[in-house]
């Protein structure tokens, strides 16, 4: 269906009858093709726009009443300055040409406009510099986004803010040019199709970071005892992980960067079958180890799915898409209990979906794509790991000694929408 509307228009141009292409110049077939392939990226970025309410969702409906309105506050905010960064310097950080092929770093200049000679259609042949800019722009988002659910209700709000305007701004981009911008992971033939690394694990280990630097919340861990704090609204968790599902479809599709049939195709089948297959796993598992059926484990067994295969969604199978799905529910069921265990507090598994699936995920390219090395994939795992972490984690030190990381006991106990907002998102209920 979405093919077919994608190729309406240009499809309408080159069969419209004669008296209406009197005055109309001639649309050749790659024109129309040109025409079709922009607007599935146009459409891709849509949906991937889309996940951010997603994000929202879930982190809200997982985490307390009391901090609401602080959680949208983080959310929205993150997509302006994801959008502003990126224009300023991250594409250009990203993306800087073909004299920086197979090097660490790259610079393009600050701004964004559009290539030497101006013309949009020659840029890559399959859509346009500014549809190029706005989809890439939408990645660099997720990733501080990645990082908020992490440290949810107990982190200052400009203090985050200025977390994430960093390190979107030169720590995502830097990294992502290693590979996608044509740096030395590339010139080796490291593999990350649509970010299980270069989005899911670089959001991942600033997650980790920060909470390592900001500790766990008040309550949650007391005399060796671990007190679950539940989130206080499942069903709009359970709405947010639909919403993250249908934005996966661009995210993973668009990352074919083009509208080409066959690949678009094969990339939506692998991503919701390995969705699938992780929320069976995730609950078969839970339900054995914790002896009852857990929403929460599910809702996150289906997104550890689709972090798992975003990676080699175009080289695997269908088949073996399933196995990296199931293996990924599997894996974050495990890995949410043992971090728990650990009192590393994370109130809505951001760390174990998005950094170990994510791992896990790039690991099954070198596994099951047939022209990927493991151990090439491996080194594009540990490298940026250390990188991220490393400069995450300085980064949250840094600003804990100075401007002040966590809020105060009493805001904490009473909740960060009155206390950083002076709002509630539910006037005239109770919360708690």
């Amino acid at each position: 269906m979405v093919r077919a509307l994608m190729l309406m228009v240009p499809l309408l141009l080159l069969t419209a009858p004669a008296w209406a292409q009197d005055d109309a110049p001639a649309v050749s077939a790659a024109d129309a093709m040109f025409t079709a392939d922009n607007i599935w990226m146009m459409v891709s970025t849509f949906l991937v726009f889309i996940m951010h309410l997603g994000f929202a969702s879930v982190e809200t409906g997982l985490t307390r009443a009391k901090n609401t309105v602080n959680i949208l506050f983080k959310n929205t905010v993150i997509v302006a300055i994801g959008l502003l960064t990126y224009a300023a310097v991250g594409f250009n950080l990203m993306y800087p040409g073909g004299d920086y092929a197979g090097a660490w770093f790259g610079f393009a200049g600050f701004g964004i406009s559009l290539p030497e000679g101006g013309d949009t259609l020659a840029y890559n042949g399959h859509f346009t510099y500014w549809t190029d800019f706005l989809f890439q722009g939408m990645f660099a988002a997720t990733a501080a986004t990645i990082v908020s659910g992490a440290v949810a209700e107990r982190v200052k709000l400009g203090t985050f803010l200025l977390f994430s305007a960093i390190y979107v701004a030169v720590v995502y981009p830097i990294v992502g040019m290693w590979g996608w911008g044509g740096g030395w992971l590339a010139a080796r033939g490291f593999h990350d199709f649509a970010g299980s690394t270069f989005v899911h694990s670089v959001g991942g280990w600033a997650a980790l970071a920060g909470v390592l630097v900001l500790g766990p919340r008040l309550g949650k861990y007391s005399n060796g005892t671990i007190y679950p704090i539940m989130g206080h609204n499942l069903p709009l968790a359970t709405a947010g992980m639909f919403f993250l599902w249908l934005g996966w479809f661009g995210f993973n599709g668009g990352s074919v960067l083009s509208a080409d049939a066959a690949t678009v195709s094969l990339v939506l089948v692998t991503t919701t079958l390995a969705a699938a297959a992780g929320l069976i796993s995730s609950m078969a598992v839970s339900w054995i180890v914790q002896k009852k059926p857990d929403h929460t484990m599910i809702l996150n067994g289906t997104l550890a799915g689709l972090v798992g295969i975003t990676a080699g969604a175009d080289c695997v199978t269908p088949m073996q898409s399933i196995i990296i799905g199931a293996v990924a529910g599997i894996i974050v069921v495990g890995a949410v209990i043992a971090i728990d265990r650990a009192k590393i507090d994370d109130p809505v598994g951001a760390i174990s979906v998005h950094l170990v699936c994510g791992v896990w995920g790039t690991l099954a390219v070198g596994i099951w794509g047939e022209d990927y090395s493991l151990a090439t994939q491996a080194i594009g795992v540990v490298v940026p790991g250390v990188v991220c972490f490393t400069v995450a984690f300085a980064l949250f030190f840094v600003l804990k000694k100075t401007i002040g990381l966590r809020v105060p006991a009493d805001e904490e106990l009473r909740g960060l929408d009155l206390g950083e907002h002076g709002q509630e998102a539910y006037a005239g209920f109770q919360i708690f």
